[in-house]
């Protein structure tokens, strides 16, 4: 029988409960303007992006309410948070004085594209494509084909949220979890619904990449991101469906090569040399294929703390290594 999974970022109905599920295990935030999960590291301005946020974690599909990492764990106990406030007191006490760093303004939101009110005709809907509008939810079924009778209940309003309540413009309706926010019913109905639109904001992002006789999109660049210990630095590049037979990582003292295909139906393919800020020992380095990114573990070769990933990067200022590297 057809499930659909509760888990955030999932929701898909699915019949093999052993079937991968790629879903965020961790409650939304948001903070001055910015919205990301708790579980993973990404901010963005804006809700539409926030919705397009890639899962990062690997599981089974759930009809429960949590996932079953989480419904699983026991309480810690009194003693192992108490040595674990320990722990990050001592490590605080390490970092050196230094002075406040100047507050920079918050970036503004560009504007949204505008959007189409129709599919156009001569692109193909995949199969499994959720609706576009807001609080519809409803996906695509390519053996089901369309409909004149679809009707697309949805929201046509901006979602809004202010001290703790969440809501839509265009409707009174408030509640006060995320989960009810994502189930507030639609307040406009339209005749079709919208899964692909005009076709114009994908083309729009065509400047970051190009198209080989061979049909193969080539990327410019994807979203990428790190953190660090003081050996190591483990950086992750988002891209779903490498094809992990075919896709090659090779470290070099001061650069990572990577050549990453997908599997896609029309493959797309990431094929660049990363300058890294610091040098590396490429034998103790590692990397692992995931669902939606690729992940390497880069081993620094004399312990110092990387302020940015790439060596082409503006440095920030910011220290983002707790600790002083190589101490014991």
């Amino acid at each position: 029988m057809a499930q659909k999974c509760v888990h955030k970022g999932c929701g898909k109905v699915y019949t093999d409960p052993d079937e991968t599920c790629v879903y965020h295990p961790g409650p939304p935030v948001f903070h001055e303007g910015q919205k990301g999960w708790k579980c993973c590291k990404p901010r963005v301005l804006t809700f539409d992006e926030f919705l397009e946020i890639p899962p990062c974690t690997e599981g089974k599909h759930s009809t429960t309410d949590l996932p079953p990492e989480i419904e699983k764990k026991a309480p810690e106990s009194n003693d192992a948070n108490s040595s674990l406030a320990t722990k990050l007191a001592e490590a605080v006490s390490a970092i050196p004085n230094r002075a406040p760093l100047t507050p920079q303004p918050a970036p503004t939101a560009p504007p949204p594209p505008p959007e189409s009110e129709d599919d156009d005709p001569s692109l193909e809907i995949p199969d499994g494509k959720v609706c576009r509008r807001k609080g519809c939810n409803v996906a695509y079924k390519k053996s089901q084909g369309r409909s004149d009778d679809e009707k697309c209940v949805h929201h046509p309003g901006a979602p809004i949220f202010h001290e703790g309540s969440k809501g839509y413009s265009c409707c009174k309706r408030r509640v006060l979890e995320f989960d009810q926010f994502m189930k507030i019913e639609g307040c406009k109905t339209s005749p079709r619904h919208l899964f692909i639109g005009s076709g114009q904001q994908k083309k729009s992002g065509a400047a970051n990449s190009s198209v080989t006789a061979n049909g193969e999109e080539l990327l410019e660049t994807v979203r990428h991101d790190f953190y660090q210990t003081p050996s190591t630095v483990i950086a992750s590049f988002f891209l779903k469906k490498i094809d992990k037979d075919k896709a090659t990582v090779e470290f070099e003292s001061q650069a990572l090569v990577l050549d990453l295909p997908t599997t896609d139906a029309q493959p797309k393919r990431y094929k660049t040399s990363v300058p890294l800020f610091g040098r590396i020992d490429p034998e103790k380095s590692t990397y692992k294929v995931l669902g939606t990114k690729l992940e390497v573990s880069l081993y620094k070769a004399d312990g110092a703390s990387w302020p940015v990933l790439r060596s082409d990067e503006r440095l920030t200022g910011e220290i983002l290594q707790v600790g002083r590297a190589g101490r014991v």
